[in-house]
């Protein structure tokens, strides 16, 4: 099985990892079309160079990238001190891997390339901290199979930016399914009545480090930037995997299928595109997607699919720009035997995301639930508290400094990869649980196009 000799190989080769942190962690960024691409730099790091290289073609993408790198450089608190050395011939990625002035290469951008230019890096013995997706087309998930494989072979790491992992709630509900006393056992579900339910509700107008948030008009080309379901319902799979089998390898060749799938459009006229873009026209590319004179861009979509016998569902829904007072919002529910775990983002929780606990049978928490849920979370989250609200259900208080929100992942993410690097490796079931999401948000868009 394939899973298993990618395993094999990675227990075969971690010891030819040369520890890139002793000879200083050098970033190269490839062509920043995405401000993920920036907010890997809005911290410092102690074993980081601050020379960045950059490489991309000239244009808009990279000028708005140093632009923000500029911005976290000056901003009256904690300024960053980036020292940006920057390439944009027409050459820039043949530039990159002939010079290698870095060791790590950062990858967010669009997204047509994105496994081409993963394959070249590991192939070149560089690491990769890549913004998800890494592949966003079913004929090209070999492709990313052969990376991991040629990273190992290499010695060097492939690694994903899952920022969510990070989010409170999504930690918290994790750590609730593990005992016991609250949540019992993991449900099996059934296709109309999944187990696991994630929602994710995003919108292309939005605010980031303060600034209206300006997208690059690729990104609403589907061949460039991904439909929805093999984009954002990255984090979603990912989430799916690593709450329900925690530490467990997924053989996605025998123990994922998927049952059913759709996807469908967020429809723009040329002033909400201009409004979002800076641009009067759509641009040529484009063409392809209007339907009169209006866009129609495919990132929203939906599924549900079996992983080791559990049902799952994940859906991604893009809005134009969100309701005044509110954002991105979150839906997730865990079912147990014993209680639900449920993360709530609406109106009623004031658009703050926001975790439950509700009692399968409607009876009062035990003692010894109680006791078991203070006894872990506490420990490693001081003021965590349950309140009661309702008959059966009670909300989990979480103090506001656990709440650093999203653009602060980011920097998570980047101490977490920084630690693999100074170890060597991945976790034994990183590389084949981010082939297992992969299979599986490509299988989808598959299905959905049947």
């Amino acid at each position: 099985m394939l899973w298993l000799s990618i395993l094999c190989m990675l227990a075969a080769n971690s010891c030819k990892m040369n520890k890139t942190t002793e000879q200083g962690i050098r970033i190269m960024t490839l062509d920043p079309g995405h401000f993920h691409a920036a907010l890997v730099q809005k911290k410092m790091y102690g074993q980081v160079s601050p020379e960045v290289y950059v490489f991309a073609p000239e244009g808009d993408d990279v000028n708005l990238h140093l632009k923000r790198i500029e911005g976290f450089n000056n901003r009256a608190e904690d300024p960053t001190s980036w020292k940006e050395k920057v390439y944009t011939g027409e050459d820039f990625f043949q530039k990159m891997i002939q010079e290698k002035p870095g060791n790590v290469v950062m990858i967010s951008g669009n997204n047509q390339k994105k496994t081409e230019y993963i394959l070249a890096s590991v192939q070149n013995s560089l690491h990769v901290l890549a913004d998800k997706p890494m592949v966003i087309t079913p004929d090209e998930f070999p492709m990313l199979v052969e990376s991991f494989q040629e990273a190992e072979q290499n010695g060097v790491l492939l690694y994903d930016v899952m920022t969510e992992r990070y989010e409170i709630t999504t930690l918290l509900q994790k750590e609730l399914s593990l005992i016991p006393e609250v949540f019992g056992s993991l449900e099996k579900g059934s296709p109309d009545n999944p187990a696991i339910t994630k929602e994710s509700v995003h919108h292309f107008f939005k605010y980031v480090s303060g600034n209206p948030l300006i997208r690059p008009p690729w990104f609403f080309d589907t061949e460039q930037q991904g439909e929805g379901i093999v984009d954002v319902s990255t984090h979603l799979v990912d989430l799916v995997q690593w709450e329900c089998f925690p530490g467990e390898i997924i053989d996605y060749e025998n123990e994922v299928e998927i049952l059913e799938a759709s996807r469908w459009p967020t429809i723009f006229d040329a002033e909400m595109f201009a409004s979002v873009t800076g641009l009067d026209a759509f641009p040529e590319y484009l063409e392809k997607d209007i339907r009169d004179g209006q866009l129609h861009v495919y990132c929203n979509g939906a599924f549900t699919y079996s992983i080791r016998g559990v049902h799952a569902k994940v859906s991604v829904i893009w809005n134009y720009q969100a309701p005044e007072g509110t954002g991105d919002t979150h839906y997730s529910i865990m079912r147990g035997s014993m209680a639900n775990l449920v993360i709530r983002q609406g109106q009623e929780e004031n658009f703050i995301p926001t975790l439950y606990i509700e009692s399968v049978s409607g009876a009062e928490i035990s003692d010894a639930a109680e006791s078991a849920v203070n006894q872990n979370l506490q420990v490693k989250y001081a003021g965590i508290s349950l309140v009661p609200v309702a008959d059966g259900k009670w909300k989990v208080d979480i103090p506001d400094k656990y709440r650093i929100g999203h653009e602060a992942h980011f920097g998570q993410v980047t101490e977490k990869f920084l630690e693999y690097l100074d170890e060597g490796k991945l976790p034994d079931w990183e590389v084949p649980n981010m082939i297992a999401k992969y299979y599986t948000t490509t299988a989808a868009l598959t299905k959905a196009l049947e």
